[in-house]
Formats: C-alpha cells, structure tokens, sequence
C-alpha cells in the first residue's frame, strides 16, 4: 500500500512538473542569441504552428529581412538571397488572447487577412500597442517574449537598412537564423 501511494505521489509530481514546463526557443544569430519563453496556453494554434518550424529546421538559414526603427524586427521567411521559403497553410489569428505587444514580446506576421500567418514573426522593440486587437483591428497575436538576448534584439533593431529587390528596410549586412531549437523545461 506504502508503494501505492508513493507511486500515486510521484505521479502526481511529475504531471505537475510537465504542465509547468516552458517552451522555449532559442534562435542563434550571427548577432548572437535570442531566447524566447513561448506561451502554447494563451496562443496554442501559433505556439504549435512555430514549434513545428523550429523542429523542421525550417529558420535555418533564415534572416531578419525587415527592420524599422523604434518599431520591430522581423524574420522567418526569406532566404538570405531575399527569396521566400515555400510554407506551411495559414493559421488562425490568436490575438484575442489579450497578450499585448509590449516591448520584447513576440508575434506573427501576416498580410491584411488576419488568418494569414505562416512562418514569418517579429520582436516589438518598443511598445506597439495599436497592433493589439481591439474593436477597430483583428490585431497581431503575440505568442512568446523575449527571455535573454535583449541586447541582441536591440543590436538588430540599429543596424543599417536599405532597399532591395523590391524589399524596405532590409539590413544592409544580413542578419542571419544560424539555427533554432525548441526545448521543454521546467519553471
């Protein structure tokens, strides 16, 4: 019986545990690393729609194409050649979760169809409130925050930008997505 219920408690402790886990995504740059604590319980559709880019190595290679100061950096859908990687379908747009695009937070991209994100996101480097969704916009779902590697957002977000093929406020010298990885930890 002793053993019954030890292996009941320890059950108990390790569903705890599990439901308290963090997802985190850590995206090496050659500007250093971006680590991002991601919240699949206010955002699950975009959590798990990122995650699945991550794990298929998909941002590899990837770069930072859009930088506008005092606003956001963005990335996670062209090559460093400016070409645009093939994606997955569009997801749903989860910005009635009511996280807000404050400073460091993280969201999706997509066109003027809210259900039009795919792979593409951005870091707010400021406060952006007027993309959160209200009565007048379908808003910007926000699904993680940067953790570590403010100063390497902040690096981004100064570097020197320029036309090309087409593009506005691309980083004259490439800022690439070396590699990204997922992990599920503990709090």
């Amino acid at each position: 019986m002793k053993r019954f219920i030890l292996s009941l408690f320890l059950g108990v402790l390790v569903m705890s545990a599990q439901a308290e886990a963090a997802t985190v995504v850590t995206l090496k740059t050659n500007y250093g690393d971006i680590v991002m604590e991601l919240y699949p319980d206010k955002a699950p559709i975009t959590v798990e729609n990122f995650v699945n880019y991550v794990e298929s190595g998909f941002y590899k290679g990837t770069i930072f194409h859009r930088v506008i100061s005092n606003f956001m950096i963005q990335g996670g859908g062209m090559t460093v050649d400016m070409v645009s990687k093939s994606t997955n379908a569009p997801i749903k747009n989860e910005a009635f979760n009511n996280l807000k695009n404050s400073k460091y937070t993280v969201a999706m991209a997509r066109t003027n169809d809210p259900d039009s994100a795919t792979s593409q996101f951005f870091i707010n480097t400021v406060d952006n409130f007027f993309l959160d969704k209200s009565d007048e916009s379908d808003g910007y779902a926000v699904f993680g925050k940067v953790i570590s590697g403010t100063d390497v957002v902040d690096k981004i977000a100064k570097v020197k930008t320029i036309r090309t093929k087409g593009y506005s406020d691309v980083p004259a010298k490439a800022v690439e997505i070396l590699d990204a990885s997922v992990t599920f930890d503990g709090k």
